[in-house]
């Protein structure tokens, strides 16, 4: 054989080899996670208002498949730790709120974190930005690295979202000045491009920004960019709401002044609710939350492009999505935790060029397991213990494949695992938290089911597809009482999948 002919060989067996490793190329992760998010604040969104600017966020749903939303939890607590288990919080243990809030506490051993399985599978894993999860943060067990807004560790430090804030770097603690979400692009967009890792290795990064949660501070730039924006008020403001549960009474956030205006009044929130203090005027107050989000949407811009320059966008799952809604107005709420989508609902986006359809909507809602478990699917990672979501891979593909799953959210308050269980057997009565009873839903076929778990609320069903204000609660309508008992047994089924304990369904059977 000649010495070009053997050259010829060699070079096609590099190229063969290359081509079959990068064929087999895990994919970087880039989870980018806001805080306190309605959908309605995301302009490619056909809910939001018409005004909302978002034209980085608007392109990334262009380039892949635009959920019609997620139901990652209740509130920022239990959407962490479910994004970090795979699992309902009714199956997490050892979790639990400690000390002055957001104190809060969890045993690794118990309760492990699945970066820490990537970690062991050659994946780089970092995280950036605000921790809501137990005063470990997992540096050096969870995260190669790490910069964190440890609100749990210092509760004193819990309120600063806009402020200067005391962070840990690789487990140094100094303090930061600048607006937060800008340092956390900041950080984020040097980590893309090479900086503290290892450059043969994937990677997954949690990016975590905070600064849509109140009190909601624009950054300095984008103050009055929705100046004297039209907001219309929600049909159910002040009310009434025939057939609502009696707790809307308890958790309306909004009062009509003597000269007519429709103004924020006090809630329960510890941290955060200026507007109630101050008694914003209703129509403010939702320009100012849409000022925060301009911030969030340029970095997402500039991770994109950080993606691009250095080749990387090909190979990277992006995800934006935040750990749940917040209700602005519908219902009379101005608050997360209630099981209606405009308290619970984020947006959600995904992109992988290649993998991911390009401009595609999707109607389901994933929960967090479903992320969870499909983010092990394109990883080629096995997960370490038993997980509650759906590999949602047949979805990214063809949005409109055929998908009979339905999904399942709950809220179970601070409680988690067996604590769940307990309160419910033992002390009902404390099955509250936000002034919103507990409560298991899932939504199916265009259909939602609310189950409340303590006795005295009654439960709720709608039809989605005609209602998707979910202003009429269908639940005591005879006509529709087939529908009502179809979807117990689908909720049912959920709960026992997800091995809920019996306090959870023994209503329901």
């Amino acid at each position: 054989m000649t010495r070009l002919m053997l050259g010829t060989l060699a070079l096609g067996l590099c190229l063969s080899t290359a081509s079959a490793a990068e064929g087999a190329r895990r994919p970087n992760i880039l989870l980018i996670y806001a805080d306190d998010q309605s959908y309605k604040t995301v302009g490619c969104y056909p809910e939001s208002w018409p005004w909302v600017k978002t034209p980085h966020l608007d392109a990334l749903a262009r380039s892949g498949v635009r959920f019609h939303g997620s139901y990652l939890g209740s509130w920022c607590m239990p959407s962490r730790a479910s994004i970090l288990t795979g699992k309902q919080p009714h199956a997490i243990q050892s979790m639990r709120m400690e000390g002055t809030y957001p104190g809060s506490t969890y045993d690794p051993q118990q309760c492990p974190f699945w970066p820490a399985v990537f970690r062991q599978h050659g994946y780089h894993t970092a995280q950036i930005g605000k921790w809501h999860t137990g005063t470990d943060a997992g540096f050096g067990r969870d995260w190669d690295f790490q910069i964190v807004w440890n609100r749990p560790k210092h509760p004193e430090n819990a309120g600063a979202y806009y402020a200067r804030q005391l962070l840990a770097f690789n487990g140094e603690e100094r303090w930061q000045d600048g607006y937060p979400a800008d340092n956390y692009t900041k950080w984020a967009v040097e980590c893309i491009r090479g900086a503290h890792r290892d450059a043969a290795k994937p990677w997954f990064l949690w990016l975590c920004y905070g600064n849509i949660h109140g009190p909601s501070r624009p950054a300095d730039r984008h103050k009055g960019m929705y100046k004297d924006a039209p907001v219309p008020n929600p049909i159910d403001i002040l009310g009434p709401r025939p057939g609502k549960p009696e707790y809307l009474n308890l958790t309306q956030a909004w009062r009509r002044t003597k000269e007519g205006r429709i103004v924020a009044g006090k809630t329960d929130a510890k941290i955060g609710d200026e507007a109630g203090v101050k008694a914003v005027g209703f129509h403010e107050w939702v320009r100012q939350v849409n000022e925060c989000v301009p911030s969030v949407d340029e970095g997402v811009g500039e991770l994109v492009r950080a993606l691009k320059e250095t080749g990387q966008l090909e190979h990277t799952l992006v995800v934006y999505t935040a750990d749940q809604g917040f209700a602005m107005g519908e219902h009379g709420m101005r608050q997360k935790v209630a099981p209606y989508d405009a308290a619970y609902r984020a947006p959600l986006i995904v992109s992988l060029p290649g993998t991911v359809a390009a401009g595609k909507v999707c109607r389901y809602l994933p929960n967090a397991p479903d992320l969870v478990v499909t983010f092990h699917a394109l990883a080629g990672i096995k997960p370490a213990w038993p997980m509650h979501g759906r590999d949602l891979t047949p979805l990214l593909k063809d949005p409109s494949a055929p998908w009979p799953h339905p999904v399942l959210y709950e809220h179970t308050g601070h409680d988690y695992g067996d604590e769940v269980a307990r309160v419910l057997r033992d002390h009902p009565k404390e099955a509250v938290h936000s002034r919103v009873p507990w409560y298991a839903a899932v939504v199916h076929g265009g259909w939602k089911y609310i189950h409340y778990l303590p006795p005295g609320t009654p439960d709720e069903l709608y039809h989605l597809d005609n209602d998707p204000e979910e202003l009429n609660n269908l639940a005591a309508d005879p006509k529709h009482a087939g529908k009502l008992a179809e979807m117990r047994r689908v909720l049912l089924a959920e709960l026992e999948r997800t091995q809920a304990p019996p306090e959870m369904t023994a209503r329901l059977k």
